[in-house]
This record gives structure tokens, sequence and C-alpha cells, in this order.
């Protein structure tokens, strides 16, 4: 009879202790959603009320901006994934997710074409005709080149905007 008894407690301090390690598993995935967003584009998103202060944790991966109305506009910098945090004005955390920046999809329909010499890459817009295209991933002197060309155009573009 103690037999029977020694072994069901041995059976319920398993099951206690399984039920320990995966009860955090549970809820951290329901605690931090995650919210994609592609390179270069931004997302609305409704903040939860009396939000405050808003923390991103890499912000060379993201841009959060909070807009009049509880409105987030979420931008994706550069690929990969960091968190978000809004806060009230307590500090107490009101949103937790992770934001997870992915490429551009090439698609049909798609303007973006990534041409490939070998191991370098290279990106254009193309609607109707195609023009170089700056990308994260891209061969550093393609890349170099036309973000140099764009900005010493944009350049002689910034004094004609104040006459």
């Amino acid at each position: 009879m103690s037999a029977l008894f020694g072994r069901r407690r041995r059976l319920v301090a398993v099951l206690a202790a399984i039920l320990v390690s995966i009860a955090p598993l549970g809820l951290s995935s329901a605690r931090a959603d995650t919210v994609s967003v592609k390179i270069d584009e931004a997302r609305i998103m409704k903040l939860p009320d009396r939000v405050a202060t808003l923390v991103i944790g890499n912000p060379m991966i993201a841009d959060a901006s909070l807009q009049v109305g509880g409105i987030l506009v979420l931008t994706g910098k550069s690929y990969g994934s960091t968190n978000l945090l809004a806060l009230d004005s307590a500090g107490k955390v009101l949103l937790d997710h992770t934001v997870q920046v992915l490429s551009p999809s090439v698609s049909r329909g798609s303007n973006l074409v990534v041409v490939y010499k070998g191991v370098d890459r290279e990106s254009y817009s193309c609607s109707p005709e195609c023009s170089p295209r700056t990308m994260l991933g891209d061969a550093p002197a393609y890349f170099s080149g036309t973000l140099s060309q764009s900005g010493a155009r944009n350049g002689q573009a910034a004094p004609a905007a104040g006459n």
C-alpha cells in the first residue's frame, strides 16, 4: 500500500515540475505579440489608452512615432527584430510587442527587381523603366554609388525649394 502512495507522490511531483517549467512559455508568447513591417514601409496601429511613452529596443531596426488619438506609425528601417514598449505616465507597461522588419516581397505586380552578378546584388525599381534603388544587402560599390547620386540630386534640389 505504501508503495502505491509513493508512486502517486512521485507522479504528482513530476507533473507539478512539468507544469511549473512550461508555464512561463505560455505566458511569454501571450504577452509579447509579433508585429511585422517591411523595410522602408510604415504600418499604422492603434495604441491602448493612456500611452505616454514609446520605447524601441533598437532604433536602427525600426522607428515608432506617437500621433494624436493614440495612433502609432511604425516604420521599418533595417532587417531584423527588436521590441516595442508602450508605457503610461507612471511607467507601467501597457504594450509589449516584438517588431519584425522584413524585406520587401518580390511578387507578381511588384516593381522591385533584384539582379545578382556573382555574389554582388543590385536592386532596381522597375515601373515601367528600371532605375537603381538603394537597398540593404546590395553590393557596397553599387549601394554607395546609388546613394551618392541620390544625395547629390537632393542637395541640388534643396536650395531651389527655399526660393
